[in-house]
């Protein structure tokens, strides 16, 4: 997506390729005319991609340094188990082998005192017997080396020398939790050769279209450039996901919401976040490349990474999401998908299995054709792939049924589950599938307003339009807040031009072993912990006559963007027509509208669908949808 100014041009989709995807990106560009002087704004899913791969994806030699007798710990890990009585389970294999963690005698203690010194030689033969193995890749995670970086810098200067590539913990995730951190680190060394040859062809590339220069979406819903995504690619793991939930922020704050729930239902999965307090919701340390189950990814199925993520939850249920009878003839829905090949049955492509869109298709919710009539739908095709496992109307909406209960449990998770009330939230609803189940999931939650943004089926890219450049830097253990934040700030300016700064400090009871993030709106101790305090009655019920320790001081820099404006030219046609909904076993007339052809101001009674190119939206009965100035769709339920 390219931005010239206040000028947004969104014209073509392709494919990409598994080989070189810079390619693909850069021959995208070139279809485009006048793009000379434009900014390019991109997501990527490289990182994902590589880790659910696993560690034969890549074939150069990655080796880890650490402090003699600590090179097993990411094979030792956690104790966790994501199925308990699972005989099976196997923990994923490591990313570096065996063979090449090389072990250095050196030791510092927890406050940062040389207990062993490193010696010289130590690291230059260390550098030199790298080099000679191959090594083109290297992590650096020595025991405590968050509170004094010394040897790690010694060492990481030998091998920058000799070794193309080197991630070092206290430069990456300088924090506490030797698993955890030298995971992280170990996680950006293997991206680190991947990630570095994109993103050199793709920026190599740019100059010869005229594009003056590219960001890249962060995790933590930020713009990074392109060399900090190269340096620290840990970052960008999550790339794509993050750019939803910030253009649902924007959303909100240009509505004047400061609590939303974002929901974005695409073709495989529903991926539900907040905003809170106008706030996106973040978290400190996900599992990548593992599994998840029921929104919660599956502790010990993937590598842990320590950085900051927007905090998602996320379920099996797209439109591609299959439904099945399992052996003892029990209506299923999930986790398989069929993908878009060859897709749910409706879409004529091969496809023999039931799907959601399916569903909503044999149901009324949607329309026989998409993409502005371009494709055509088979609904008596769906009916027959229903028909087999019973009544085609009553499995169709039976399975809806059991997604919606589903997609409901990820909007608590990260709502009740963490102290807050879903019915003081607003429903933003985007993905292709999101406005066709939002209502419903609203009623289920007891919500009483949705949003639906304009063009739904292509927000999150939006969001990429509307997110701010931001990069993080962090402290373990600090002492003297007013200090260590200023020394973080210096920090920051030496890798970015910073506009603004926002803190959060990880606190606990002295004795847990968990953390909770806590917004810093102070520089004094005392009050931090007594907002700690607050939080933690909030989130878990109780509090505890313990003293407070901050684990984890972060800061993000931050500097604003031009953000695009998106025209409205409403018209005001009427209804489009009609087709039957079927809803709690009865079958309803549903009154038809073109999104297109709705005034500001116009109001629609439910039942009624909303047809637009890239999506449908229901309103049930009971509900009223609102056409707002901006051509926001909000939705509201009747308070009878």
């Amino acid at each position: 997506m390219l931005q010239r100014g206040s000028e947004v041009s969104l014209v073509l989709k392709r494919p990409t390729s598994s080989q070189e995807p810079s390619q693909a990106v850069l021959a995208a560009l070139e279809e485009l005319d006048d793009i000379a002087g434009g900014n390019l704004v991109h997501a990527t899913t490289i990182g994902t991609n590589a880790l659910l791969q696993g560690p034969e994806r890549l074939s150069h030699g990655v080796s880890l340094v650490t402090t003699q007798g600590f090179r097993d710990v990411i094979e030792i890990g956690r104790q966790n188990r994501p199925s308990l009585y699972d005989l099976e389970f196997r923990r994923p294999r490591p990313l570096v082998a065996r063979r090449d963690r090389y072990e250095v005698p050196e030791r510092v203690t927890e406050s940062g005192r040389v207990l062993v010194p490193l010696r010289r030689n130590s690291a230059r033969r260390l550098a030199v017997s790298l080099r000679r193995a191959g090594a083109r890749a290297v992590a650096v995670s020595l025991l405590h080396s968050y509170a004094n970086p010394v040897h790690e810098r010694r060492i990481a200067a030998e091998l920058r020398s000799r070794v193309p590539f080197v991630s070092v913990s206290s430069e990456v995730a300088p924090e506490p939790r030797e698993f955890e951190r030298t995971s992280t680190v170990v996680v950006n060394a293997w991206l680190m050769p991947l990630v570095s040859q994109y993103i050199s062809h793709l920026g190599g590339g740019l100059p010869k279209l005229g594009i003056g220069s590219a960001s890249v979406m962060a995790s933590s819903g930020g713009l990074v450039s392109l060399e900090e995504a190269a340096t620290r690619p840990v970052q960008i793991i999550e790339s794509g996901p993050a750019a939803g939930v910030v253009a649902a922020a924007e959303t909100a704050r240009r509505a004047g919401l400061s609590s939303i729930i974002s929901f974005d239902m695409g073709g495989t999965t529903a991926k539900v976040g907040t905003v809170h307090d106008g706030r996106v919701g973040l978290t400190a340390e996900l599992e990548v490349g593992g599994d998840s189950h029921h929104g919660r990814r599956g502790k010990g199925t993937g590598y842990p990474v320590r950085f900051p993520f927007v905090d998602l939850a996320e379920v099996s249920s797209g439109g591609g999401t299959m439904i099945r009878r399992d052996p003892n003839g029990t209506l299923t829905v999930g986790p398989e998908s069929a993908g878009s090949a060859p897709g749910p049955i409706c879409y004529g492509r091969g496809g023999t299995v039931p799907t959601l869109t399916d569903a909503n298709l044999v149901t009324g919710v949607l329309a026989p054709t998409l993409l502005g009539g371009e494709m055509k739908l088979d609904r008596a095709a769906a009916r027959r792939g229903f028909a087999r496992m019973g009544d085609p109307l009553d499995v169709a909406e039976q399975a809806l049924r059991l997604a919606d209960l589903e997609m409901a449990r990820a909007l608590r998770m990260v709502t009740v589950e963490r102290g807050l009330d879903p019915r003081h939230f607003t429903l933003v609803a985007f993905g292709g599938g999101g406005p066709q189940h939002a209502a419903r999931l609203a009623t289920e939650l007891r919500m009483s307003t949705v949003l639906v943004p304009r063009h739904p089926g292509v927000f999150s890219s939006i969001g990429l339009l509307l997110a701010d450049w931001r990069y993080e830097a962090r402290m373990a253990f600090p002492k003297d807040l007013p200090r260590d934040l200023e020394a973080l700030r210096r920090q920051l300016r030496r890798r970015f031009r910073a506009g603004r700064f926002s803190a959060a400090v990880e606190c606990r009871y002295a004795g847990q072993g968990s953390e909770l993030s806590v917004p810093l709106r102070t520089e004094d101790r005392r009050r931090v912990a007594r907002e700690f305090e607050r939080l933690h009655e909030v989130t878990f019920g109780f509090r505890l006559t313990r003293g407070v320790e901050l684990v984890t001081l972060r800061l993000f820099g931050e500097r604003s963007r031009p953000k695009p404006s998106f025209g409205f030219s409403p018209s005001s046609a009427g209804p489009t027509g009609t087709r039957t909904l079927r809803w709690m076993g009865r079958d309803l007339p549903l009154e038809t509208f073109g999104r297109d052809g709705l005034a500001r101001g116009a109001r629609i009674r439910g039942p009624a669908a909303i047809d637009e190119y890239g999506s449908t939206t229901l309103v049930p009965p009971s509900w009223t949808a609102t056409v707002l100035p901006d051509g926001l769709l909000r939705l509201e339920r009747s308070s009878r």
